[in-house]
């Protein structure tokens, strides 16, 4: 990995220090020219022109994604984030009164409100998977939880508040023993950890693109396999997604794209389709291997500081870094860090109920370096938040 070539690349670096990519990754300058390229096109052209013009380049991000995450290209509907991809798949699945929905410790808030309104509505049931000692989805009470009233598992593979990895792949296995369909939350997992569909075992994958994988905001995607296209209907639909073939019926495309709607921000799509090219050029395998030694190396210097707890589960981990300091304010010390050049940020109980109540903790402070970062902008991090406590 070319690191210097990386950073120049990168117009963001040379500002303040950026370590909170499982926020909004530094977008790579090839990223940002493919965005600008595109609204300049519109602005010269019109919207519509442009969109014509720019049509087989567009077309080329669906084979970007379904290259990145190992699927075809008509399993793949591009999105304006990761919430609306998941929530596009789990409302379309049908349950049934009294069915359970099994899902982890560490499950994100916007998964968890959108499980409790289907549960009020249609009489679900929500099960709750514990964890084993190391803080990870415990597979073997899965197992143990399967029965022929569980409708679906959904969990998030990395959560939001920490650097735990959840056993996604084991989870797979069971899924597919048991014929049961599988959601999972990729969002923080994207961009930093290598993606294979069919290693996985999902039905459905969601992720964003503006975090690990350094796209634009506004942009997200949903992977639905290919045996789902023949029964999956959204539960939203427009003329898009399903062409009004006749006064009295519509005919749903063939493809995942039955989840789009006609509407999209292109000049955003373009950028996400550089974000993955980018990605894919550099190695999935080398940006993971940088990513979990920066959050070592921070994990290591951050253990070293009194009154810092490194808040991390799992016995394997990610480049999220979460931390707590004993007496600080975790807002305040993000504001100060700020003002020192380090941009980090904060995890507050209500992203991650359930693991937050069940571990008592505060509002943390979280750190998660990219492989564009260094050692030393991570050391130099710690040290002036050592400054501060």
């Amino acid at each position: 990995m070319d690191i210097e070539r990386i950073r120049r690349e990168t117009p963001g670096i040379g500002g303040p220090v950026h370590l909170l990519a499982c926020g909004s990754a530094l977008m790579p300058q090839p990223v940002v020219d493919a965005i600008v390229e595109h609204i300049q096109l519109e602005a010269r052209i019109g919207g519509y022109e442009a969109h014509a013009a720019q049509d087989a380049l567009l077309e080329r991000v669906y084979d970007s994604t379904a290259r990145h995450i190992g699927a075809k290209r008509h399993e793949i509907a591009l999105l304006e984030n990761a919430t609306v991809a998941w929530c596009h798949a789990f409302y379309a699945l049908p349950l049934e009164p009294g069915a359970r929905i099994l899902t982890c410790e560490a499950e994100y808030a916007a998964n968890y409100v959108a499980m409790l309104q289907r549960a009020k509505r249609e009489g679900l049931v929500i099960e709750v998977i514990p964890s084993d000692a190391s803080g990870a989805l415990d597979l073997g009470a899965l197992e143990a939880a399967m029965g022929p009233d569980v409708g679906l598992i959904a969990i998030t593979w990395v959560p939001t508040n920490g650097g735990l990895v959840n056993p996604a792949e084991g989870v797979g296995r069971i899924a597919r023993a048991h014929g049961v369909p599988y959601l999972l939350d990729a969002c923080q997992a994207a961009g930093q950890i290598k993606i294979d569909v069919a290693v996985l075992g999902c039905d459905f994958l969601s992720a964003t693109g503006r975090k690990f994988l350094r796209g634009p905001r506004g942009t997200g995607f949903l992977y639905v396999a290919e045996k789902w296209l023949e029964t999956i209907e959204p539960a939203m639909i427009d003329f898009y997604g399903a062409p009004w073939v006749a006064r009295d019926r519509y005919a749903l495309r063939a493809d995942a794209r039955r989840f789009e709607t006609w509407e999209n921000a292109y000049a955003l799509r373009a950028g996400l389709g550089a974000a993955f090219d980018y990605a894919d050029a550099i190695g999935i395998e080398a940006i993971e291997a940088r990513v979990k030694d920066l959050a070592g190396v921070a994990r290591g210097a951050l253990d070293a500081v009194p009154g810092v707890e490194v808040r991390d589960l799992g016995a394997e981990r990610c480049g999220i870094v979460s931390f707590s300091v004993e007496g600080g304010d975790a807002e305040a010390l993000t504001a100060q860090m700020a003002d020192a050049g380090y941009m980090i940020g904060t995890s507050g109980p209500g992203n991650t109920r359930i693991d937050a109540e069940r571990r008592d903790l505060p509002v943390m402070l979280r750190m998660a370096p990219h492989y564009f970062n260094t050692e030393a902008e991570v050391i130099g991090a710690v040290r002036a938040l050592e400054g501060m406590v």
